[in-house]
């Protein structure tokens, strides 16, 4: 059988095009928190601002919240914002904040990933540069707390976000991998079949079986971390991103 010619290439973005969690020494050597500990300290202080709220019970609500938040993103393909995150708690909570203060704690949230910036991953920016051109270039990225405004804001301090052609987030697209509906938006974007596109990205179930579910093809990437590689489905497996460009012409 033929192989379709490859138009076009979308990448999943952490730990695909940015080292998730690599701003966490950054953090650390300014004296700051990990980012799970100050979302939590973030609330507790707006709250305490309307009315004395133990620290523990903030925190069992955040926790709380969040496994809600995993549930709803493994099993319903649905990224919650984080606006609708924190609503969710403060539900639980019985608490409410002025839409001023909410706002303003929904902004520190969203920003956090921009306060200490995660580093590109190892050799991203030469194998971007070399396919720039050649294909058409996509990402394709669930917004776990960062919309995609953020993330937008995170590509371009790296000098990225011009190298590529379509943005589909899961916060602006109302799903997330892997359901099909990013994939198609993603072809309709980049002005292809989806059957043309080759999705990259490093976990089986969202960036592997996600894309083929609807007839694309798929690169298990392990430059950051490797998921599962042994055992994957994907069609080629990249483990250094200068053998990337080889790596998808040999699926020609």
């Amino acid at each position: 059988m033929t192989k379709r010619p490859i138009k076009a290439i979308t990448f999943d973005l952490w730990d695909t095009i940015v080292h998730d969690d690599s701003d966490e020494p950054k953090r650390a050597a300014a004296g700051l928190p990990s980012k799970r500990v100050a979302r939590r300290d973030l609330l507790h202080q707006f709250l305490n601002r309307e009315a004395p709220i133990p620290r523990e019970i903030v925190e069992l609500a955040y926790d709380v919240g969040d496994a809600a938040f995993n549930k709803v993103w493994h099993d319903q393909h649905f990224t919650w914002t984080i606006g609708e995150r924190l609503n969710v708690i403060l539900t639980g909570l019985k608490r409410e904040l002025p839409p001023e203060a909410f706002a303003e704690l929904v902004r520190l949230h969203e920003n956090m990933e921009l306060d200490y910036r995660p580093n590109p991953a190892p050799g991203v920016h030469e194998a971007l540069r070399a396919l720039k051109g050649r294909y058409k270039l996509g990402i394709v990225s669930d917004a776990i707390v960062s919309p995609g405004r953020c993330l937008r804001e995170l590509l371009r301090g790296e000098g990225l976000l011009d190298l590529f052609d379509s943005f589909v987030f899961s916060d602006e697209a109302g799903y997330s991998k892997p359901h099909p509906g990013v994939f198609h938006a993603a072809a309709e974007q980049l002005g292809c079949a989806v059957e043309d596109i080759v999705h990259v990205g490093d976990r089986e179930h969202n960036d592997i079986a996600g894309p083929h579910a609807v007839g694309a093809r798929a690169i298990l990437l392990t430059v950051v971390k490797d998921r599962g590689s042994d055992n994957t489905q994907a069609d080629a497996i990249c483990r250094d991103y200068s053998d990337f460009l080889a790596v998808v012409e040999s699926m020609e």
